[in-house]
């Protein structure tokens, strides 16, 4: 598993470090002409640098000396400088970046450590990984006693992120619904956590996961793990809903190679909501908040589910399948039951790598957001403003649900394709939405930025742990309206 380097606050830099990163700003660098011992403004415009965010420049003769723009000192700005600058330093032991003369507002500074943090992340299977050192960075703020606070923040929230990436990057080999299972144990050790193997999700009626899961030789698993926070009586129940999909083929309707490549980050909804129940837990919010990760290996084999089945997921609607690759709604479904049925929510919120539709309509960076709420979408686009993790309100249009209608059961699992209607995501949604039992209910499709081809600013490649910094910014606003 990855780890990630130690940060420290000081209010003065050590006598000898490392390096030594010194800021500018956009039309703001002669006033470090005091600290460095080089003409700052000169070698900025020889460089043609201007302060932009993320800009790096090494003095010369100083290889122990650089120059980090950090922009205009909003989140997102500081988010790309500290990654860029972890990124650029990951060779060296430590790392000691001096902010007295910057004057940064608490959600600043929480950007810039989680930039520090986030872009110092990598995760390897190397026999012999290249050797990367940077294992300290110390920040040098004026009053590190208020500034305590933000950072322990920062690090309790990266640290969940992290966990997150590496089960998402961890080989599906490895990886089966009762290995993830176990790492939920561990991860949420001290919570209340219940995990449902195969004989528990029949006896309890999981007709989803069961169905997606039989085509394997590796059965599956239900972990639910709540944290309490809330006086008892008091506050709203949250519950988060994953999609644990540990490895995808397709099944029966099987995908082609290309597209299998990257499906061992199909369980990247189960280790979101998992993770962040963990940071919710370490910050002690005053909330109660319950993840169920539904989690199972979509395999073809003799056993394996078939287009035409019927199953009937937790609660007892009846769903025809017709594509056995739409496989992560019906295991949502029974999560989404459950949590109507049994934890009687408040707020569910699922998280999905869900439909190939999603990144072609939004791209890599962006999820989709479904939801019939519009006070409970206008609180996560806030959410999503502050962190950085982007997403975009989604259409839920009532005339794409004729495109579920089933002949032989309560609901099909993909759109009629006679119907031409497409909106392959919207249909999702409204599948999804049939198991809610009508309660406040999000749905984040994550299937564009749950994974990233490269390195960009905070995101890593693999997987990015999407999903982790909105939910508990989010879940931060609820609990202060307790």
């Amino acid at each position: 598993m990855a780890t990630l380097p130690s940060l420290r606050l000081a209010g003065e830099p050590p006598a000898a470090p490392t390096v030594l990163v010194v800021p500018t700003r956009p039309g703001d660098p002669v006033r470090l002409a005091g600290r460095v011992p080089i003409d700052v403004a000169g070698l900025l415009e020889r460089e043609k640098a201007k302060g932009a965010a993320g800009e790096l420049v090494t003095v010369p003769g100083e290889r122990r000396l650089l120059l980090l723009g950090l922009g205009d000192l909003s989140p997102g700005a500081l988010r790309k400088s500290g990654a860029a600058l972890a990124r650029r330093a990951k060779d060296e032991p430590d790392v000691t970046l001096d902010l007295r003369g910057v004057a940064l507002k608490d959600d600043a500074l929480l950007g810039l450590v989680e930039g520090l943090l986030l872009g110092s992340y990598s995760f390897t299977r190397k026999s012999n990984p290249k050797a990367r050192a940077l294992k300290a960075l110390t920040v040098v703020v004026k009053a590190p006693e208020r500034a305590q606070p933000v950072v322990d923040r920062a690090l309790a929230v990266v640290g969940a992120v992290a966990v997150a990436r590496d089960l998402v990057n961890t080989p599906p080999a490895e990886k089966s619904p009762a290995w993830l299972a176990r790492q939920a144990g561990k991860l949420l050790a001290g919570l209340e956590v219940t995990v449902r193997d195969e004989k528990a999700l029949a006896a309890e009626g999981w007709g989803g996961t069961l169905a997606v899961g039989m085509g394997s030789s590796r059965p599956p698993r239900v972990v639910e793990a709540t944290y309490r926070g809330a006086p008892e009586g008091r506050g709203r129940h949250v519950v988060l809903v994953g999609k644990g999909i540990t490895f995808d083929t397709g099944g029966i309707s099987i995908k082609p190679n290309a597209s299998m490549l990257t499906m061992k980050m199909d369980m990247g909804g189960a280790a979101a909501v998992l993770a962040t129940v963990r940071a919710v837990a370490d910050l002690r919010l005053p909330i109660t908040v319950t993840a169920v990760a539904c989690l199972a290996e979509n395999m073809p084999s003799g056993s394996a589910q078939r287009p035409g089945d019927v199953i009937r997921p937790y609660g007892g609607t009846t769903v025809e399948v017709l594509n056995t690759d739409a496989e992560g709604r019906l295991v949502l479904a029974d999560g989404l039951a459950y949590a109507d049925k049994v934890l009687d929510a408040d707020v569910v919120v699922d998280v999905a790598t869900l439909t190939g539709a999603m990144p072609v309509a939004l791209g890599a960076k962006i999820a989709g957001l479904f939801t019939p709420d519009d006070a409970l979408a206008a609180q996560l686009e806030a959410a999503s403003a502050a962190t950085g993790e982007r997403l975009w309100r989604m259409p839920l249009c009532e005339d794409y649900r004729t495109a579920l209608e089933s002949q032989t059961a309560d609901l099909r699992n993909i759109g009629d394709p006679r119907l031409k209607l497409q909106g392959g995501s919207i249909t999702a949604a409204l599948f999804l939405e049939a198991f809610t039992g009508g309660r406040p209910w999000v749905h984040l499709d994550i299937a564009g930025p749950g994974w990233y081809a490269g390195d960009d600013d905070e995101v890593t490649k693999g997987g990015t742990g999407y999903g982790v910094r909105l939910l508990v910014r989010w879940l931060e606003g609820l609990a202060k309206k307790r």
